[in-house]
């Protein structure tokens, strides 16, 4: 009879494994030579513990500080790619002039691209996957009755919309529902809210192309609940493993290993969602164009948050806008949008895989400050909300869903624009082909936090 102290004396060190390698050999007639003991021991041995790089991989900086805001913010962002290279699937990285960090310390920044080898971190999407930016051209329509249009056919703010004007694809949902990560609440969360655009940054926004001089129109959001949904149940997935096979990787940058079930199942999990994300686009824009009576609109979109595949390499992109056309190969051409802020022009940009980029783009202008910080410091000045938003948006038609200004979204929350694009053309991370200037845009506004509506509930 096999016991663990024959185990111990193969050089076995006793682990939970034990009892299982117990069981088999109780089923044996005869004692098993030590060769078998050891085939059956290995086969049951947990996978070698997998540990961070002590010294952190190698990641291109692509940003410059001029203030001390700007400073403070790059030092905080170099912090955190310093920690967070050192996490064991990752083996290149590149940083936006646009970055900003977020969350605890080792945590990808906003504006930050990391590789990483035969491995998705949810982290590194966020619960905002497929973040992402669509235009269509509305030829000669007057600005003013886009907008007043757009006010119908998007909805901004919590939840979904109450007047179901669009429908969820019933091969969609379908899909939806033979993956794994797809929950019920999920699957409803893509039909209630389909058309809408959710807080924060995201906008919609009209313009004119400064090369053709047709009004545009723009939107931005991402996959709001179904995709926070999915990235909930990613990264418990993700924790599960990390616990196994990388107890001392932080929690937050835990990963699936893409040669798994569960691994090949999130990765069409994420193309699901962007999917659906880019039709969330899609269908405000086709009912703008249809109150307008613009037929066929030309429209070409491009996500900046997302994870980009190259064999069995993951291109994380926490905000950061992918330029290689097969990452977009539904996009148009190499043509990528590219936001600042309300007061500023959408720019078209094209270019291509450098030696510093890992072949992308800032998404936008980010932020030095936190939005909590930029509002204490207006409030600081004894400016009404009122003065300061009628001066940041003086000749623009800016209009905010709730009805209140969010002063957190103001051109003054945001770095310098010019800067931005000074250092785009500095570090070769594309090349402005052309500029959708502004005429106005609506946001959410400001509204209380649904917690605290659920509180009252």
């Amino acid at each position: 009879m096999i016991t663990g102290n024959d185990l111990i004396a193969l050089g076995y060190a006793p682990d939970k494994w034990f009892a299982e390698a117990l069981e088999i050999f109780s089923l044996s007639t005869s004692r098993p030579d030590d060769s078998y003991i050891k085939s059956i021991c290995d086969g049951l041995l947990p996978p070698p513990e997998i540990l961070p790089h002590e010294v952190p991989k190698d990641y291109v900086l692509n940003m410059e500080a001029n203030t001390p805001d700007e400073v403070s913010n790059m030092n905080k962002v170099i912090e955190t790619m310093d920690e967070l290279m050192k996490v064991p699937t990752i083996i290149s990285g590149a940083v936006m002039p646009d970055a900003c960090p977020t969350g605890k310390v080792g945590q990808i920044p906003v504006g930050g691209v990391v590789v990483a080898h035969n491995a998705i971190h949810p982290s590194m999407h966020s619960a905002d996957i497929c973040c992402s930016v669509m235009a269509s051209s509305l030829g000669k329509a007057d600005k003013k009755h886009v907008m007043d249009v757009a006010m119908y056919a998007t909805h901004f703010g919590y939840g979904g919309r109450f007047d179901p004007i669009y429908r969820l694809p019933g091969f969609l949902q379908q899909r939806m529902m033979d993956n794994p990560y797809f929950s019920d609440k999920a699957i409803t969360m893509a039909q209630t809210q389909l058309g809408t655009q959710g807080d924060g940054n995201h906008f919609l926004f009209v313009g004119e192309s400064e090369n053709t001089k047709d009004t545009f129109l723009v939107t931005h959001h991402g996959s709001r609940g179904v995709g926070a949904q999915v990235f909930k149940k990613g990264m418990e997935v993700a924790e599960r493993f990390r616990r196994k096979i990388s107890p001392k990787t932080d929690k937050a940058n835990a990963w699936i290993p893409y040669d798994t079930q569960e691994g090949e199942d999130y990765w069409r999990a994420l193309k699901l969602i962007r999917e659906w994300t880019k039709l969330n686009h899609q269908v405000i824009h086709s009912k703008i164009s249809e109150i307008l009576e613009v037929k066929d609109p030309f429209s070409f979109w491009n996500e900046h948050n997302f994870v980009f595949r190259r064999g069995n390499d993951f291109y994380h992109a926490k905000g950061a806008t992918p330029l290689l056309q097969e990452f977009v190969p539904d996009g148009l051409g190499t043509a990528r949008l590219i936001p600042l802020n309300m007061a500023e022009p959408v720019l078209v940009v094209h270019g291509g895989l450098t030696d510093r980029n890992l072949g992308f783009a800032p998404h936008g202008a980010g932020r030095n400050i936190s939005r909590s910080e930029h509002k204490r410091r207006i409030e600081a000045t004894g400016s009404s909300i009122e003065w300061q938003v009628s001066k940041e948006t003086e000749g623009l038609d800016v209009r905010f869903y709730t009805g209140k200004p969010d002063v957190s979204e103001l051109p003054s929350a945001y770095k310098s624009a010019k800067e931005v694009q000074e250092q785009m053309e500095k570090f070769d991370l594309g090349k402005v082909t052309d500029r959708i200037m502004p005429y106005g845009s609506i946001m959410a506004g400001e509204q209380e936090p649904f917690w605290h509506k659920n509180k009252k509930a």
